[in-house]
Order: C-alpha cells, then structure tokens, then sequence
C-alpha cells in the first residue's frame, strides 16, 4: 500500500506548483486575482496528473515487462484468449505491488513521511521521493540504451545516478524493459514450437493434411506446461530477474539508515 500511495502522492505534486492542495471549487466563476487562477490551474494539474497516473506504472515499474511476457506466453501456447487479458493485465499489477514494494516504502520513508511531518521542504521531498525509483530505473537499464537518449540530447556521459535527467532515465528503462521482454518471449516460445513441429510432421507423415494441427498440439502444450509447474517457474523467474537489484538497493538504504 505504501508504494501505491507513493504513486499518487508523487503523480500529485510533480505536475504541482504549490506544496499546499488547494481547495476544489466547481463554480465557473472567473478568478478575483492572482493566487485563484493559480489555484485553480493547480487543481486542473493535479487531475490531469491522476488521468496518466496509471501510465506511471508503464513508465517506472516493472509492470512493461511482466504483462508484455505474459501476452507472449497466451500466443506461444495457442490458447486465443484464454488466459483473459484482465487476468493477465491483474495478474502483471499484483506482482508489480509485490516487486516494487521495498522500492516504494524506501520513497514514502524518505520523502513523503519527513514532508508530511513537515520536517523537508517540497522540493526535498520531490527529489528524495523519486530518487529510489530512478535508481531502480538505471539499474534495469542497459548503458547503451542510455547512452543513445544522451546522445540525442548532446549531454555529456553522467558521472553517476543524480546527473541523469528522470525523463531520459524512463526512456532507457522502457526501450531496455521490451528488448528484455522480447528475449524472453523468445526462448518461451522455442519448446512450444518444437511441439508444433513434432506435430505437423506426424500429420503430414499420417496423411491427415486437413487436420489443423493446433487441435493436436495446444493439449500437449498445456499437459507440459502443468507437468513442469510453468506458472511457477516463469513468475519466480521474473520476480528473481528484480529481486536481486531491489534487495541491492534496500540493503544500502538499511545501511545508510542505521549510520543516520
């Protein structure tokens, strides 16, 4: 819940101006002076800012990875659609919750818990907020798709996390997370294609040319895929793939926290 609420809270005040929520007022009176337009174009960020919140999760979280292998998964076994694609789509988000768990309390313990208690200032608190998410971001990302955004930009190589900007940080990490996402989507095809091909030559050698060999195959495919547990084995596999860097990072946070 706290990563979640981290979400929100940073979709909230990074599109706003002033720290302090303003009140909503639903006239269509026209502003007396300066501070009600500006509260009111705050407003009008801030629902802006929650209508793409949902594209936050694409952007910054595991979330691009998982669902685009699960989609990968439904094609290789043939299965049309079956498993729904809200089912893929809920499953993708609750393991998105549990992978960037540590990450999201790691920015609510840093940023949005000192601003609350009104210990940083909103600028502290927007960058201590997103630091732990930018960094989750770089780790995940490859130096050379990094490399090409700094290049389109003209910007020297960054001496390290900081110096580089959070919008060329999301672009990397999305670009890294589908060539990753495709590699993967290649090797769960490749047993499911030699089942397709086992197949076809044992109809073609049969003379049952009419035959769709899908019919044959998809219940070989699913019989295998019980057998060997595949839920189990891709999803841990997925999970283990950003379990390693997130642990890295909470272990220094830990730290860090312990020397403070």
């Amino acid at each position: 819940m706290k990563a979640l609420l981290s979400l929100a809270v940073l979709f909230c005040v990074v599109f706003g101006a002033d720290p302090a929520l303003p009140t909503i007022n639903l006239s269509l009176n026209s502003p007396q002076n300066a501070e009600q337009l500006v509260n009111s174009l705050n407003v009008l960020l801030i629902l802006t800012a929650l209508a793409l919140a949902p594209s936050l999760i694409f952007m910054m979280t595991s979330f691009l990875r998982l669902v685009i292998v699960f989609s990968f998964l439904r094609q290789a076994m043939g299965t049309q659609q079956v498993p729904p694609s809200t089912v893929l789509i809920s499953l993708a988000m609750v393991l998105t919750f549990f992978i960037m768990e540590p990450v999201g309390k790691q920015s609510y313990d840093e940023g949005i818990k000192p601003y609350i208690a009104e210990q940083i200032g909103y600028e502290d608190m927007l960058d201590k907020s997103l630091k732990p998410f930018k960094e989750f971001m770089v780790k995940n990302t490859r130096e050379k798709d990094l490399a090409l955004f700094f290049r389109i930009r003209n910007l020297q190589n960054p001496a390290n996390i900081e110096d580089i900007p959070l919008s060329i940080a999301m672009s990397a990490f999305m670009i890294s997370e589908l060539k990753t996402s495709f590699e993967i989507a290649f090797l769960l095809y490749l047993p499911f294609l030699v089942i397709d091909m086992v197949v076809s030559s044992v109809l073609m050698a049969m003379g049952m040319m009419m035959l769709p060999p899908v019919m044959i195959s998809l219940p070989f495919k699913l019989l295998i895929f019980v057998l060997v547990d595949g839920w189990n084995l891709l999803i841990g596999n997925l999970v283990k793939s950003f379990q390693k860097i997130i642990m890295i990072m909470y272990l220094i946070y830990i730290l860090n926290f312990v020397q403070k």
